[in-house]
């Protein structure tokens, strides 16, 4: 299973539309918020199940807050990150997947890139495919994918 992770394209799609044709098939596509009432367009174009959350900037959506999702046999946590202070650090957020029981929590709004695997909770955050803050400003996403024997992987892609 391929899942394809991006967050804060701020309604600009064109990266998103090049790393689709890039990455080729994928299951899932989940947005970790930040879509500007481009929603409709970003599942037109997806060709999979999409799953968005609402950002600070999804002003007027019907986007949930949070979302809960199962792939294959990791239960995972959607959220924009910002009700859970992300850009102060993740601990809030960590201690609340944990407390509910998720194997993984996908966040966005920082527009900078993160992987943290420890033994009972994966944290990632995309970063942002349109508008990147971290160091050398790629536009990034994450690629997971779960092979044969259920066991989940995880790569941070910068688009050049």
């Amino acid at each position: 299973m391929k899942v394809l992770i991006v967050s804060d394209t701020h309604g600009h799609e064109g990266n998103l539309e090049k790393v689709l044709g890039k990455v080729g098939d994928i299951q899932h596509l989940i947005h970790l918020g930040d879509v500007e009432g481009h929603e409709d367009y970003i599942e037109a174009i997806s060709g999979c199940p999409v799953h968005i959350v609402a950002g600070n900037n999804d002003f007027f959506s019907e986007l949930p807050r949070e979302e809960e999702l199962w792939l294959e046999d990791y239960h995972a946590l959607l959220t924009h990150g910002h009700y859970y202070g992300v850009s102060m650090g993740t601990s809030r957020l960590e201690e609340e997947a944990r407390a509910r029981g998720f194997h993984i929590v996908m966040y966005g709004h920082t527009h900078r890139p993160e992987l943290k695997i420890e033994e009972d909770l994966t944290v990632l955050n995309p970063g942002s495919i349109s508008y990147p803050r971290q160091w050398g400003h790629e536009p990034s996403y994450i690629l997971m994918e779960i092979d044969r024997d259920g066991e989940a992987h995880y790569t941070i892609n910068y688009l050049k």
